[in-house]
């Protein structure tokens, strides 16, 4: 729908304060930076009381990081002192079991989404650095483009269950590591303020495409490049060039070694393993917990099928080995 500018103008200076405060209240040595609307809302604020704050984007070598043109501008634009990771299979190998150790699951996709935010926090910390910025918490609530289709009822109900469950892995790495991550998104002030907008405010249109995050974008769009801040949607993975991992590790296992290898773990586990990516996180898994059953038993809640995890889920999404539905 177009918005009345009388549905909206008294908002903006809110967001604009609010965000402000929580940043303020939230400042750190250093940042993730991808230049999502997230991050590159909170390094404008930032940098008005720490002009030299680090930042730190990570890139994937063997991929197409789609963050990198924004990186660039918003470097430009407020003078950040930011510096680009491009990491490789070394790295991502290195750090795949100290994640699956610190998360304590092999859901393929948190993992993949996890290991730039890894192998960020272990260089920062290289640098003495004990607390990062990191923009969690602005998709679960404002809400995901895959969200676009539901009606104003289903998006509630949707947007009420992953409050109840949100999680975020960069927490538990960081303190994996002795460090702090602070997410302002996650400060109590902003996220009461958030889950009390109204959903016009949270998803809506501009020259004809729907944006999440709209508020803030429309706050911020005389502040931030237009470009920038009204930019489309990366996952972690496409800004960072890591969804290729999907397919990256194919070739370090043949197809005869995953099918009977996959087959073992059936019988012996009765853990159904779907790919190759997934195969060698449950091989961390395995080895630094032993079977899902038996490290996640009957706790009252759901039973997964496919990895026999019980888990108290109302999103029918195992945060375990990541299947859907269960």
């Amino acid at each position: 729908m177009t918005l009345n500018p009388k549905d909206y103008e008294a908002f903006l200076p809110e967001v604009r304060a609010l965000v402000n405060k929580v940043v303020q209240k939230n400042l750190t040595e250093a940042i993730l930076f991808s230049a999502g609307t997230d991050t590159q809302i909170i390094a404008y604020e930032a940098v008005k009381y720490k002009p030299k704050i680090k930042a730190l984007t990570m890139a994937f070598k063997h991929g197409n990081p789609k963050d990198t043109k924004y990186v660039n501008k918003m470097v430009d634009f407020l003078n950040l002192n930011q510096e680009t990771h491009t990491f490789g299979r070394i790295e991502v190998m290195e750090s795949a079991p100290k994640i699956v150790k610190a998360l304590k699951k092999f859901d393929p996709m948190e993992i993949r989404n996890s290991i730039p935010v890894y192998i960020g926090l272990t260089i920062l910390k290289e640098k003495g650095v004990k607390t990062v910025a990191t923009g969690d918490g602005l998709d679960e609530l404002f809400g995901y483009p895959w969200q676009f289709h539901l009606s104003e009822e289903e998006f509630k109900q949707r947007q009420k269950e992953m409050w109840d469950e949100m999680g975020f892995a960069s927490i538990p790495m960081a303190k994996s590591l002795g460090m702090t991550v602070k997410a302002p998104f996650l400060d109590p002030e902003f996220m009461d303020y958030a889950k009390k907008l109204p959903i016009k405010l949270k998803i809506n249109m501009r020259d004809g495409v729907k944006y999440s995050k709209w508020i803030m974008r429309k706050a911020y769009e005389e502040l931030i490049p237009t470009d920038v801040i009204w930019r489309p949607k990366a996952p972690l993975e496409a800004g960072t060039g890591t969804e290729v991992l999907r397919t990256f590790f194919d070739k370090e296992t043949s197809d005869a070694e995953f099918e009977e290898t996959k087959k073992r773990i059936l019988r012996e586990d009765d853990v159904k393993i779907q790919d190759k990516e997934q195969l060698l996180y449950y091989k961390f898994f395995r080895e630094g917990f032993g079977k899902p059953s038996e490290v996640y038993p009957d706790n009252g809640g759901i039973r997964c099928p496919s990895c026999k995890s019980y888990i108290k889920t109302k999103i029918q999404f195992c945060k375990i080995c990541g299947a859907y539905p269960i």
